[in-house]
């Protein structure tokens, strides 16, 4: 029961970043910036109480990781501009689920038994109708909704998917095959902080106006370390299925936030399509979830 209560904290934490920063304002560099220089912060703090002993390696891994999850954070923000926060959330987390599970299955064979095919497939395809309902529009809606552009949001997922996929498999899977290095995450966090400040002013051309917007969205790099934490104590209390699962229904936290604070506008179609598309993406999850913790 403990390890379920701590999932629920990066549950709430992350499924709330995307709505909250999108409700301070800011274009996706200063978002981005701003979450990045409060995750540093955190991840100093993290660093000077436990003083883990760092390596080259494990600096080196860490700043990569940093740079490819920018490129994942700011595609995410561009996407919730594009498209929503509503629409956007879903399709991202679900995209990497799909994406990063067959990369997992087929490149590093991590299922190896003929029930995982068979319920880790049936989960994929779950999700992929999960992302059509959470996506899907209603043909008669009125509504004219200002500054969306399907196609630059895709575009932006797209770039988003493969920077957070890329990392996870650097993080668990080409540290050790590769460059036979292991480290735990409060070891690995300050260099990668240290990664994610240097790709988000990269991302800005080094031009990035430091304004209110800036300074407020530091406030989710504060989520982002909290949740963080959490996600390991939780794994460690409850097993990482468990922690895994109650990460990816954070979707459900910022579908919802982005209706009800950002007030992005559903007919009642829609809201079905919504719900829909909720309840196949937390199943495919979990379901996901518990394959990959049989392996």
């Amino acid at each position: 029961m403990q390890g379920v209560l701590l999932a629920l904290v990066p549950m709430f934490a992350w499924g709330s970043i995307g709505f909250v920063a999108n409700k301070f304002g800011g274009d996706a560099k200063q978002q981005t910036l701003g979450m990045t220089l409060d995750a540093f912060v955190f991840a100093l703090i993290v660093f000077l109480f436990r003083m883990p002993t760092l390596t080259w390696q494990i600096f080196l891994i860490g700043f990569i990781g940093g740079l490819l999850w920018v490129i994942g954070q700011f595609g995410q923000f561009n996407s919730m501009k594009y498209m929503g926060v509503s629409v956007a959330s879903p399709l991202s987390s679900g995209s990497q689920l799909v994406i990063g599970g067959l990369i997992g299955v087929f490149a590093f064979h991590e299922w190896t038994k003929q029930i995982q095919f068979i319920l880790g497939f049936i989960a994929m395809a779950v999700l992929v109708v999960g992302f059509y309902f959470s996506a899907k529009r209603d043909p008669e809606n009125a509504v004219v909704e200002e500054g969306r552009n399907y196609t630059k949001g895709l575009t932006a997922l797209t770039y988003s998917t493969l920077g957070y996929v890329i990392y996870v498999i650097l993080f668990n899977n080409l540290a050790v095959l590769w460059f036979n290095v292991h480290f735990d995450a409060l070891t690995i966090i300050l260099p990668m902080s240290v990664g994610m400040i240097f790709g988000a002013l990269v991302m800005g051309r080094f031009k990035i106006k430091m304004d209110k917007y800036v300074y407020e969205n530091m406030i989710d790099g504060a989520m982002f370390g909290v949740g963080n934490i959490f996600m390991l104590m939780a794994a460690s209390a409850a097993g990482n299925a468990i922690a895994f699962s109650f990460s990816q229904l954070g979707v459900i936290i910022s579908t919802i936030g982005g209706i009800l604070f950002l007030g992005e506008k559903k007919t009642k179609k829609e809201l079905v399509y919504v719900g829909i598309g909720i309840v196949l993406f937390v199943t495919g999850a979990i379901l996901l979830a518990i394959v990959n913790s049989k392996g």
